[in-house]
């Protein structure tokens, strides 16, 4: 499938550290055939000396899906950047908006929107090193300041040097005194923020993320910006997103059933465990997969006992694959 026939982001997951592994989102794709994936951040560093195929190896039938990077040097971004073309992402992604200590220490994420003009170059060297979309995620402020002025210079800043996509994390970075948890918890969201984005920047794709949970919150921003990025909401209860593909993009096809996923699953988790298998870096344990897969019941009878069967180590260390179906038992689904 070639990028220009996907029909914009108008749903999106998050990338969320620890989370959005190849195996999530395979997992996610086999709910939603539109909605767009997104990787954990990468750093720069790891991409340019460390192992490129374990950070940027993907499954075809992810797309469409994009390269979430982490950097601030405009040089080693646009080398990365042209990886992550070349290994077949559909769009790049620049991390503006973690706040951890970590990443503020490499001089990255959030921090970066004290320093839009640098961004701003960033954005312009990858842009340069490749044809596919390059994009912006970011938080609407720094630390304590409220000020819509300080979102809107940095995006009119980014915009100038040539990027059309902006994903709003609608809450403030606090870079000191809060952990990543409390940063998602504590700064209190601000969505008209993001709508006032839209409304100053027309001519600019903008998609909000921060708390989204419900089908019917997402019809309320949909009526201000282009698009929703969903983060933990589509981690823990993922068959939300069965909805998304009739319902935003107008696909006629089935709705696949719980059940249906996890059928689905099988093969992959199959071929998984017997393509690590014959790695000399070890086996790939049967948790890494399922792990994703907890909260595919949730709200459901008997997803209690579903959980406590993936989560069984015992179970798991059995390396079966149709365990995920054994945890389901005979559920009406």
């Amino acid at each position: 499938m070639k990028p220009d026939s996907y029909r914009g982001r108008r749903l999106s997951v998050a990338p969320m550290m620890d989370w959005t592994d190849r195996h999530c989102r395979y997992f996610h794709r086999q709910i939603t055939r539109h909605t767009w994936l997104y990787t954990e951040m990468v750093t720069s560093g790891a991409l340019l000396y460390g192992d490129v195929g374990r950070h940027l190896d993907f499954n075809r039938e992810e797309h469409p899906v994009a390269l979430q990077l982490g950097g601030s040097e405009p040089e080693d971004l646009a080398k990365c950047a042209r990886l992550g073309e070349q290994w077949g992402y559909d769009e790049i992604n620049l991390n503006c908006g973690c706040p951890s200590e970590r990443v503020q220490k490499g001089a990255f994420g959030a921090c970066l929107m004290k320093e839009a003009t640098l961004v701003a170059d960033c954005v312009k060297a990858m842009r340069d090193a490749v044809s596919i979309d390059v994009t912006v995620k970011h938080r609407i402020g720094i630390d304590d300041g409220t000020s819509y002025d300080f979102v809107r210079d940095f995006v009119g800043t980014v915009a100038e040097a040539g990027c059309q996509t902006f994903i709003v994390h609608a809450r403030n970075a606090v870079l000191k005194g809060l952990s990543p948890k409390q940063n998602r918890e504590i700064p209190p969201l601000n969505y008209e923020y993001a709508y006032r984005l839209k409304r100053d920047f027309p001519d600019k794709e903008m998609l909000i993320n921060g708390a989204i949970k419900t089908l019917d919150e997402i019809d309320l921003h949909l009526q201000h910006v282009d698009g929703v990025m969903l983060g933990r909401e589509a981690y823990h209860n993922p068959y939300l997103m069965a909805a998304f593909d009739s319902r935003y993009y107008g696909d006629a096809a089935p709705v696949r059933s719980r059940r249906q996923v996890l059928e689905a699953m099988v093969p992959y988790i199959e071929s998984q465990l017997a393509l690590h298998g014959k790695k000399a870096s070890g086996a790939l344990k049967l948790n890494s997969i399922t792990r994703h897969m907890l909260g595919l019941m949730a709200g459901m009878p008997g997803a209690r006992g579903f959980r406590q069967i993936l989560s069984d180590s015992k179970k798991l260390a059995a390396g079966d694959a149709t365990l995920v179906l054994t945890a389901i038992g005979d559920m009406n689904l």
